[in-house]
């Protein structure tokens, strides 16, 4: 799995909506680079945070512009 395959399904992971092989791919993945696993636990953090510790779907929109912010900062920091 690459870093953009990874970044991908951050949100799919953490709502639990993997099935199980792509789960452990991405736990693989998770394990041997810190660069996502830093995404990953930023992005937790942050719904944790803003959900007082309750984790909960996010509306499609709203969804869709965090995907967005995070592309535009991986793109920014992979140049």
């Amino acid at each position: 799995m690459t870093c953009k395959e990874a970044f991908r399904e951050i949100s799919n992971y953490l709502d639990g909506e993997l099935g199980d092989d792509l789960r452990q791919e991405l736990e693989a993945h998770l394990k041997l680079c810190r660069k996502c696993e830093v995404v990953l636990d930023t992005t937790r953090k942050t719904i944790e945070l803003y959900c007082d510790g309750k984790l909960f779907p996010l509306p499609a929109g709203v969804r869709e512009r965090l995907h967005q912010a995070l592309r535009r900062k991986w793109k920014a920091e992979a140049v």
